[in-house]
């Protein structure tokens, strides 16, 4: 038995290696001040859970498809009877890959700066032609939820709920806007990869990054985790509902407080603006190196949005949870 707890704890310290234990909590979900799917601000309680410091890389995974010859969706045709009013010609490999515009225009419309691009995957970011040079210790970008959720299988892990994923990034400051505090600092002392500038034509590159940014190149939260505002979106395990009080399929507790709530069903994640579409969507968080104030002031905790699961793009990564064994002490 000695022998067995030994090899127990040795696989414990191997697979949460450059993760930290986030003590299990109550605290405020959500945020009044911002965007209508935020709201209500309620509280939720969590257990203890390690998580990743770092968004997963490029070399990382790397190392996944190396050992497991995995290939991700992005690099997979597309199914025709999943898109029905595309066309044969984009019904290939590839991905949505960000391009800057030239001057102002329509916000309302994102094909103005989002391509499908053929051959465009984690393997090329921009499509044919390019490469992970450089990129090594960027996150790994163009991840579908199958491919997050097949390399957390891989690696031993999860990936988080929405909740747990919002209680690390607050990194135990309660009811903040940002993962710092409550100023935007991004014009002046920039504490995350976001756009400083007019959304999608002017970055002023005050944060010295155009595009993503290698992993921890700026200061942690007070949990020690790293780009949990900005760089890339992250996937959570949640099926994306509207609004944070629509409960149904959440778990409860007789005194009204969620606990570790989590959309277990997708029926209620499909878009009603696109109902051809029967593609449902999971709840990224944490905002991303394009979004600015006048578009998308989503780099803070409580940011939310829906991503089709079969979507990757250039700006959408992931990091993975180990939820404690019931025999663990910390």
């Amino acid at each position: 038995m000695p022998e067995l707890l030994d090899i127990k704890k040795e696989i414990t310290t191997a697979v949460t290696k450059n993760m930290v234990f986030i003590p299990g909590g109550k605290f405020l979900m959500g945020s009044e001040k911002f965007y209508p799917e935020e709201k209500p601000v309620h509280q939720v309680t969590v257990d203890g859970f390690w998580i990743d410091k770092y968004t997963v890389t490029n070399r990382e995974f790397k190392d996944f498809t190396v050992e497991t010859n995995y290939v991700t969706v992005a690099e997979r045709p597309l199914d025709p009877k999943d898109y029905p009013e595309a066309k044969p010609e984009l019904l290939v490999p590839g991905a949505l890959v960000f391009k800057k515009s030239d001057r102002p225009v329509n916000l309302k419309d994102y094909f103005n700066w989002w391509q499908w691009v053929p051959g465009a995957s984690w393997r090329h970011p921009y499509g044919p032609g390019s490469n992970l040079s450089g990129l090594r210790d960027h996150p790994a970008v163009h991840i579908a939820y199958e491919d997050a959720e097949a390399y957390a299988k891989w690696a031993g892990k999860e990936l988080p709920t929405e909740a747990e994923w919002e209680f690390a990034a607050r990194g135990g400051l309660e009811e903040m806007d940002f993962t710092w505090g409550n100023e935007d600092m991004q014009l002046t002392n920039p504490m995350a990869n976001t756009w400083q500038g007019e959304f999608p034509h002017q970055n002023l590159l005050i944060d010295k990054f155009e595009g993503t940014s290698p992993v921890g190149s700026f200061a942690p939260n007070g949990f020690g985790l790293y780009d949990m505002a900005g760089n890339v979106w992250e996937w959570t395990s949640d099926w994306y509902v509207a609004h944070l009080d629509e409960s149904a399929n959440k778990v409860k507790s007789c005194c009204t407080t969620h606990i570790n709530p989590r959309v277990i069903s997708p029926e209620q994640s499909y878009d009603p603006c696109q109902p051809q579409i029967r593609i449902p969507r999971k709840v990224i968080k944490g905002g991303s190196h394009i979004c600015a104030p006048n578009y998308c002031l989503r780099y803070r905790p409580a940011a939310r949005q829906p991503q089709m699961i079969d979507t990757g793009m250039s700006h959408i990564g992931f990091r993975c949870i180990r939820r404690r064994d019931l025999d663990e002490t910390h």
